[in-house]
């Protein structure tokens, strides 16, 4: 296949402002600083060709040590000799972030106001590292299990004030030339209300999108065959399903990520793919454990693609790196309750609700038939009291796997930034929310 070829703008050059904060020059006259100036030394000198950026959304170490304990002590990304750091969430307007400001962070290196995409506070557009990265040459992708318009793949190519403005985001995405793959959901985003969308304008961009040059796909097959120079996945009218209840017609993350991967890769100037675990964020939410667990496992699954990759071509930076915590999950484990307990789980809270409110069965039987678990009447009186079905359910579970919830939100704890492969030096020890951006512009020079 010949890759199609934008041209290439002006190098990327960093001046000081564009080092990692933390990683100091040392003084001439100060060895305590040596190992900063080694730190930086080794940041300067590696070069990325390739750089994987792995968002599982709402994850932190709460969440990591249950999943830990779900996988029976089996081992985990974190477990792989990975360069770690702390990286603090806050937004420019909150201390508790969304995911707009926090991708936004990643994105153009700068804190923004909660609910905004790619801007400044104010309103200010800034190119995203995919723009700089299309501006040496390189390829570059989206992925994500929500919406392809959803708030962390939006803040690589779009600007919008309010994340919600879901059409604006598509149109931009689908005139973006620096985007070459999108794979997600959001069709209706797309297309106009005559065919089955959303739009209010009556536009297709699809069809803008076909015409930009796009191969357009809608099922795993099709994105398994797909061969052209830049490809749009959209799997879903809204977002793609749970993995607790894959659709045998949409590709998981895992296949998602292994597809742009080998698309991108072709390109001989390397390539920028940003990867998002979309719901393990909404299982927060929700504060559904089985959901939170499996998205888990989803999201490592396609963690394993991008780490095979970088195995094998050693210019390629893969960096996994939450955008905050959601739920404010603890582990609360027994020998009697553990989130092992969840591994024969195989619907959402919110999916065996509506199974009880579209149909005859009682709450304590659809609990039954999804978890093999039986409901003890005290368990019984905590759904009827709960404030919904699902939150009730869930509620039960996570009492069942010693799971505990402090918030069904966003929350203000840090998270940890894993790194390996060239520059992964640059992401250790405390950052804010910008310096990973820094960290990754930095290993691409």
């Amino acid at each position: 296949m010949t890759k199609w070829k934008r041209s290439t703008k002006a190098a990327l050059l960093l001046g000081a402002s564009g080092l990692v904060a933390g990683t100091a020059m040392a003084s001439e006259n100060d060895g305590s600083n040596d190992s900063a100036g080694d730190k930086q030394t080794a940041a300067e000198e590696a070069q990325a060709q390739n750089v994987i950026l792995m968002v599982p959304d709402g994850f932190s170490d709460s969440v990591s040590k249950n999943y830990s304990l779900y996988k029976d002590g089996e081992p985990v990304w974190e477990e792989r000799d990975m360069t770690t750091g702390k990286v603090d969430t806050s937004s420019a307007d909150a201390i508790i972030t969304d995911s707009a400001a926090a991708g936004t962070a990643y994105a153009i290196g700068e804190r923004t106001n909660n609910g905004m995409i790619g801007m400044t506070p104010d309103g200010e557009s800034k190119s995203s590292i995919l723009d700089e990265a299309a501006d040496m040459g390189k390829s570059t992708g989206l992925v994500a299990t929500s919406t392809i318009t959803h708030a962390t793949p939006a803040v690589f190519a779009s600007h919008v004030e309010d994340r919600n403005n879901y059409t604006e985001i598509a149109k931009q995405m689908a005139e973006n030339e620096n985007l070459d793959l999108m794979y997600g959901g959001g069709r209706e985003h797309f297309l106009p209300e005559s065919e089955g969308g959303i739009r209010e304008d009556g536009e297709n961009y699809v069809d803008h999108a076909i015409n930009a040059g796009f191969e357009y796909v809608e099922t795993e097959r099709a994105m398994d065959e797909a061969d052209g120079d830049r490809i749009m996945g959209l799997f879903a009218d809204d977002a793609m399903n749970t993995s607790l209840e894959q659709s045998p017609v949409q590709p998981s993350l895992s296949e998602m990520t292994s597809s742009a991967i080998d698309h991108l890769s072709q390109d001989e100037d390397g390539f920028f793919l940003m990867v998002e675990g979309s719901q393990i964020d909404w299982a927060g939410h929700a504060n559904d454990p089985a959901w939170m667990m499996s998205d888990t496992a989803a999201f490592e699954q396609a963690v394993e693609e991008a780490t095979a990759y970088s195995g094998e071509h050693e210019d390629t930076l893969v960096v996994v790196a939450s955008d905050h915590d959601t739920g404010g999950s603890a582990s609360e484990a027994t020998e009697e309750n553990h989130p092992s307990s969840l591994k024969n789980v195989d619907a959402t809270g919110a999916a065996m609700q509506e199974q009880v409110l579209l149909g005859d069965e009682s709450p304590d039987e659809v609990f039954e038939e999804h978890t093999g678990m039986t409901m003890t009447g005290e368990e019984q009186t905590m759904v009827d009291e709960a404030e919904t079905l699902e939150l009730g359910f869930n509620h039960v579970l996570s009492e069942r796997a010693g799971i505990d919830w402090t918030s069904t939100n966003h929350t203000a704890v840090d998270i940890t930034v894993f790194a390996e492969g060239p520059g992964e030096e640059a992401f250790s020890g405390n950052l804010q929310n910008t310096e990973v951006f820094d960290a990754m512009q930095q290993a691409m020079k």
